[in-house]
């Protein structure tokens, strides 16, 4: 299937952004989780085009992590390599190394392969306001164009084969001028369909780095998008460290609490290198620990409305800068 043949919905998180202009990074990842074993997969793609100032062509690079339960996570990376912007029919991203299209995600990375199909019949997930996607009226922007994806597939990690049967996860997109100050992200599935995505970030832009994190918080339930609005959740505060961080505050008539734990055994940390040269470095695991809580103001008083804890089962990341970023973790590939 093109991304031309989706849905008007799904076709607009979907289809790829980059037509060439320089200064621009484009990304495709997917976080999965296997119910049977517990292992957390985390496959990203990603497009540089940098900055006229800083010359030099377009490349398609990305890697693999692998997180099994009983072992340090695997990393492998694959590029750079040219690339061209994607034709209406064709792939989301392409290089010698890696290719990933509408419901079907291939590549190697060193000694990792991967063969993957997803499905998920749930609308995209906006993090971010729709239009601030559709008319970048921001520095970046993500999507979550399959929130409650079901894959299948193997991986192979240098011979040995882990297999995916239903394995749960999601599918993101980001547009952007590069990577943010720092930053916090959460993907949790929270089981029956419902899940939180969160990205809360200080951006790089001038004026707009002076601000505290700003946070984007979106939580399906039983179908229902909350908040409903498109503004970020001015009224939290977001706590960006490591090992645990965390985001709270109110929003409307609803004061919410996320508190993310990365135990640094559970984590890669790996280098981002943005459209002008800055580096930072993202610190990933697809088998955080989650604790969610959701109260209601009732009669002048909060009442708890929900809970959820996960355990090795959240996919979350923290992006830093130097001299905050934690030491490259590239030992962890094969």
């Amino acid at each position: 299937m093109s991304y031309s043949t989706l849905s008007s919905t799904l076709s607009l998180a979907a289809t790829p952004r980059w037509t060439g202009r320089p200064g621009r990074m484009e990304v495709w990842y997917a976080t999965v989780t296997d119910p049977v074993t517990g292992i957390g997969l985390w496959v990203h793609y990603e497009t540089i085009a940098p900055c006229e100032e800083r010359g030099g062509e377009p490349y398609g690079h990305g890697w693999v992590s692998v997180f099994p339960v009983d072992g340090p996570p695997v990393t492998g990376r694959f590029g750079p390599s040219p690339v061209e912007p994607p034709g209406v029919d064709g792939p989301w991203f392409a290089t010698e190394f890696a290719r990933a299209e509408a419901n079907h995600w291939t590549g190697t990375a060193g000694a990792i392969s991967w063969k993957l199909s997803w499905q998920d019949t749930s609308d995209p997930l906006w993090t971010f306001p729709k239009i601030a996607w559709s008319r970048e009226l921001l520095p970046g922007a993500q999507t979550v164009v399959a929130p409650t994806a079901t894959f299948t597939g193997t991986v192979d990690v240098a011979g040995t084969v882990h297999r995916f049967d239903g394995g749960r996860g999601g599918v993101s997109h980001i547009y952007s001028h590069g990577n943010a100050k720092r930053w916090v992200w959460l993907h949790a599935d929270l089981g029956n369909d419902d899940v939180l995505e969160i990205v809360s970030a200080v951006s790089q832009s001038p004026i707009l780095n002076r601000l505290p994190a700003m946070a984007f918080l979106r939580l399906r339930i039983d179908g229902e998008d909350w908040p409903s609005g498109p503004l970020p959740a001015l009224r939290t505060t977001t706590e960006i460290t490591l090992p645990r961080w965390t985001v709270a505050g109110r929003i409307g008539r609803r004061r919410v609490r996320v508190a993310v734990d990365q135990p640094e055994d559970r984590c890669v940390a790996l280098e981002y290198i943005d459209p002008d040269g800055e580096k930072a470095v993202c610190t990933n695991t697809e088998r955080a620990d989650v604790e969610i809580t959701l109260d209601k103001r009732e009669g002048g008083r909060w009442v708890s409305e929900r809970a959820w804890s996960l355990h090795g089962t959240g996919h979350a990341e923290v992006g830093l800068r130097a001299p905050l970023a934690p030491a490259i973790n590239e030992r962890t590939q094969p």
